[in-house]
This record gives structure tokens, sequence and C-alpha cells, in this order.
């Protein structure tokens, strides 16, 4: 058995992250060329090219040889945050839901700042994590088809994997997101109230 992966790991600055650690950066094939990959490393050995320092294989041939790539991801948010403590305060505290209704507001939110008129499209609001997720994963190519109906309908297929190749996201990346937005949601709000 295959173990297959989709492991992303944020950070403020994953320049600092990589400049402490031993990987090689991860290739992709675009266009029959062999070029880095944007975000994806190896924490592990793996064939690479000595001119590049590149792996040598794409990472959809590498995942199926059994490499583990991970993805560093640049997440300039957490620049915000002061600490571990306050990120955990961000995290547990239940944001003010209604806000993502007001454009200005929702303007701002990382992931989901552009999509304030589907947020509207949608019949029932988006007051919780799971339907946050869900939402994140309606604005998504693959499953835009679903905007406009009801969270129940949604959840039915809303986590299937597409028939064709349009993007669309697992259910682990929507939920983590929507973490990553209340934690937004609650620093704007503590911001303003700061600013007062």
């Amino acid at each position: 058995m295959k173990f297959k992966s989709d492991i992303d790991i944020d950070f403020s600055d994953r320049t600092s992250a990589l400049g402490v650690l031993n990987v090689v950066p991860a290739s992709i094939l675009r266009d029959g060329k062999l070029v880095q990959h944007n975000s994806g490393v190896y924490p592990t050995d793996i064939p690479y090219d000595p001119h590049t320092g590149r792996a040598s294989i794409d990472y959809e041939t590498a995942e199926n040889y059994g490499y583990t790539k991970l993805d560093f991801l640049n997440v300039s948010l957490y620049n915000q945050i002061k600490d571990e403590k306050h990120l955990v305060e961000l995290m547990e505290k239940e944001p003010e839901w209604d806000k993502l209704y007001v454009q200005d507001f929702c303007n701002k939110l990382i992931h989901i700042g552009n999509h304030f008129d589907t947020l509207t499209k949608m019949p029932e609001v988006v007051d919780s994590i799971p339907r946050m997720a869900m939402f994140l994963a309606i604005i998504r190519p693959a499953k835009r088809h679903l905007i406009g109906r009801k969270w129940a309908d949604v959840s039915k297929t809303i986590w299937e994997r597409p028939q064709d190749d349009n993007y669309f996201f697992k259910r682990s990346h929507s939920v983590a997101y929507s973490h990553l937005v209340v934690v937004h949601m609650n620093l704007l709000t503590e911001q303003e109230r700061y600013s007062m």
C-alpha cells in the first residue's frame, strides 16, 4: 500500500524556515519541462539534479514512488499575531459571524475577500466552521454549481472528488482554512477595538 498525502504547512515567512531545514525543492512538469514547484519540498532523500538542486522527477511521479512532498506556504497574516498564546485565543474565540455580511469587513478577509457576492447568494448564513468550510469549497471551480443551495443539500456532495479535473478543495484543507478565516475575523475585530 502506498502512502499518499497532501501536507501543507503555513509559515509567516517560508524563506526563513527553508534557511534552517535541509530539504530538496520539488519539481513539476509544465509545458513538457521540469521546473521548480511553487511550494513543494522533500525533507527526505530524493534523486535530484546537481545543477538545479531540485528533484529530478516531477512531484506526481515522486508520489507514485512513495516520496512525501510537503508544501511550505507563505501566510503573511501570521505576521500580525503576537505569539502562540495570541493565536490560540484568536482560534478559540467565536467570531462575530454577522460581520461577514458587511462588505468592507468581508473584503479584507483571507481566502474569501473577493467572494462577498457569492456569500450573499447563499440562502442560509455562514455561522460556523463547517459552513465556512463548505463555502470555501463552493468557491472552487469544481463545486460552483452548488452556489445558492441550502447547506443540507451542499453537504451531500461537497466533499466528493469531481469526475473532471476541475480544481476542488478537500475537506481537510477547507476546515483548516476555515479556522484561518476565523483567526483573521477575530484579529480584524480586535484591531478595530484597539483603534477606537
